[in-house]
């Protein structure tokens, strides 16, 4: 029987030097949507001794979904940490979340992990988001492998399952099991490299049988394309394949842990998450395969002679405690340590705590590998490297928002507090922008899709105790006039003492599509005093924000010719309004045109998505400018256009349903363009009523 006891005995497999020992492991646990990486983590916990049962994600008993969010939506919302041992030595996985939209807690945990386990299914339609991470974990250079999960499910033989997945990775995938079949059900599996076969056991470790009859045909086949694999990057086990000498058993693993290591393979394992199948046999692979601490420092360039620590995450609490959740890079952190990050700013650690899930509790120093929660660092952010020499940052993809709310505090002395709530939400997840846009009066959330948006605002009631209302953005609609006029404003008050007098006569004409506005002073003989020329600009561009059809005016020159003033009644404030009036009674006779802002969209899908994506592009108005393959990305495709800001809203609620949730699009302002006819007069008729 397979027991964590007879786990490195000389029966079980070659004892020898392990690829990661010394100091704590760290893993972290990715895949697609709903592929079973917080089920993985339970049975793992379990298994392990760490709890005593494992809970259910759909029960909201699991250590991963800790928080409100994750539990209310059942689905993991961020990243979850919890720390185990197995065969005496520590282990520390980051459960990451699977959805595109929280793809950003993922980023942030990659540099200071050892390595990372992809939880996946044979599922086609998961296939664009499996290519998405397998990505990011290529770039970030991180030794991975596969767990194929859900394996009492399957109805396909596994080397078609191979063939599925292989086109989501730039490298071999290299099948280190293979399944055994009875009844058209897997009940067990063949190790390639241990050259063993085990029969499955629910939630328990797996039973080893007797190899032999067709299973020891079907084994010898595919070791053997295992061991081809493993030789296109070692000269020496090619030449023993080619003079059909069977390899040592060690040199087999080696080879896999140092392929593992520098990314030429990605190996392939199989279990059931909720079944506990396959599990031991995981663990053991991440004990002896993949690197430690030493090549994670070695991978970010951070020397071991100062206690150093990588930022995972920024959490704040609602009662503004701010808690890092760092790796441990070298040396040993205790409470009262200096660490200095990025800003060169020291913080005095006030404690080191122990993190299980949404729990955190005091523990003593932390030493290299230990994944553990940094209580007030206030000056350091997630990406950072602090250190008791001083700190770094190492850049982090920041996602443009491609989903974004107009927030606002329900209660007006709750301002202030929302200000503070948002900067701290965006602190802890990058992925979030807030931004305060003056021109359309209203605080602007933006994010990777709805559900993202929807935790957020969740989190700030819930958490920080600020109750908002969202709406859809304004949309920057402008006005433009399409003829010239002569205009001649005057105001004039009398009101016992000091009147208020001033008279100018303006020129207006159009511009140029996009040159703005322009104001010329032409006036001769004095007609209106030097030291009001300023007000009448101010006047002018105080009437230009609010045209006829209530919109700001742009791509207007505005001249003052000529005009007349009181030696005693006329001022700043008299002229100013003067060419308010002015302009007020202008536009409508220039023949005023409603502008409507225009964006180059580039939207990257898989390519079976495209004519979909045309179509709905299409659908909103779009100008298709062409689409061309998506450089380096096999089977994806980028397509260009041209779409009217109204229409970007919810785009990508439509993108990510016709391409398998792996859909995003950048975009930029591009120009402005003129709107005519119905669509025109609703946002007229919109903008009179609001």
């Amino acid at each position: 029987m397979e027991t964590p006891q007879s786990a490195s005995t000389a029966g079980d497999r070659p004892v020898r030097a392990r690829a990661g020992a010394g100091g704590t492991r760290a893993i972290a646990l990715v895949g697609p949507f709903q592929s079973g990486k917080s089920t993985l983590l339970e049975e793992i916990l379990a298994r392990t001794g760490a709890i005593p049962r494992a809970g259910s994600v759909d029960a909201g008993t699991s250590v991963a979904d800790g928080s409100a969010e994750a539990r209310a939506h059942r689905m993991s919302c961020e990243l979850t940490v919890a720390t185990t041992r197995y065969l005496d030595e520590e282990y520390s996985f980051i459960d990451c979340p699977g959805s595109i939209e929280f793809l950003q807690e993922m980023r942030g945990a990659l540099p200071a992990v050892d390595a990372a386990v992809v939880v996946c299914e044979a599922d086609e339609r998961k296939l664009p988001q499996l290519q998405l991470i397998l990505r990011e974990l290529e770039e970030a250079k991180l030794p991975h492998l596969i767990f194929l999960n859900k394996i009492d499910k399957a109805d396909k033989r596994l080397l078609e399952a191979l063939s599925i997945l292989q086109p989501a990775s730039s490298v071999p995938l290299l099948m280190r099991q293979i399944p055994i079949w009875k009844d058209g059900i897997v009940v067990g599996f063949v190790d390639l490299a241990l050259e063993r076969a085990f029969v499955y056991r629910e939630h328990a470790p797996s039973e080893v049988v007797p190899l032999d009859g067709d299973e020891r045909l079907r084994e010898r086949d595919a070791r053997f394309s295992m061991l081809e694999t493993l030789a296109d990057h070692d000269d020496a086990l090619m030449e023993e394949l080619l003079e059909e000498i069977e390899p040592p058993r060690d040199r087999v693993f080696d080879d896999l842990a140092k392929e593992l290591c520098e990314g030429s393979v990605c190996p392939v394992m199989i279990g059931s998450a909720l079944r506990g199948n396959g599990l031991s046999r995981l663990l053991k692979a991440l004990r002896h395969e993949i690197p430690g601490i030493a090549a994670t420092r070695a991978r970010l360039g951070i020397s071991a002679d100062a206690p150093s620590a990588y930022v995972v995450k920024t959490v704040h609490g609602g009662h503004g405690g701010k808690l890092s959740i760092a790796r441990v890079l070298a040396g040993e952190i205790a409470e009262g340590a200096p660490l200095v990050g990025e800003l060169g700013i020291a913080d005095r650690v006030s404690g080191v705590l122990a993190l299980s899930g949404n729990g955190a509790q005091k523990r003593g120093p932390a030493g290299a590998g230990e994944l553990v929660g940094l209580a007030r660092i206030d000056h350091a952010a997630t990406g950072e490297v602090i250190s008791a020499r001083g700190g770094a940052s190492r850049p982090i993809n920041r996602p443009e928002p491609v989903l974004s709310l107009a927030v606002a505090a329900r209660d007006r002395k709750d301002e202030v507090k929302l200000g503070l709530a948002l900067s701290r939400l965006a602190e802890e997840d990058p992925s979030l922008m807030v931004r305060q846009d003056a021109a359309r009066g209203e605080i602007l959330l933006g994010g990777q899709g709805e559900m993202h948006l929807r935790v957020a605002v969740e989190r700030l009631s819930g958490r920080f105790g600020v109750a908002v209302t969202t709406r859809a953005p304004r949309i920057g609609y402008r006005e433009a006039i399409k003829r010239g006029t002569t205009q001649r404003g005057r105001h004039k008050k009398q009101s016992g003492g000091h009147g208020q007098f001033g008279d100018v006569l303006i020129d207006v004409k159009p511009l140029e599509r996009g040159e703005g506005f322009r104001f010329t002073d032409a006036v001769t003989g004095g007609a209106v005093p030097r030291q009001y020329i300023s007000s009448v600009e101010e006047g002018v561009k105080e009437a230009l924000q609010r045209g006829p059809l209530g919109f700001p005016v742009v791509d207007i020159h505005v001249t003052l010719t000529d005009g007349s003033y009181h030696t005693v009644d006329s001022s700043d404030q008299a002229f100013r309004a003067a060419a308010r009036i002015a302009i007020a009674e202008a536009l409508p006779n220039c023949v005023p045109v409603l502008l409507e802002p225009i964006h180059e969209l580039t939207v990257a899908v898989p390519g079976e998505a495209t004519a979909k994506v045309n179509a709905i592009l299409s659908a909103r108005r779009a100008q298709i400018l062409g689409f061309e393959p998506r450089p380096g990305w096999g089977g994806w495709d980028m397509v260009r256009a041209l779409v009217p800001e109204a229409e970007i809203g919810d785009l990508i609620v439509e993108l990510r349903s016709a391409s398998a949730g792996a859909g995003y699009f950048t975009s930029r302002f591009d120009h402005m363009a003129e709107l005519a006819g119905r669509q025109a007069e609703a946002v007229v008729a919109a903008a009179k009523a609001a």
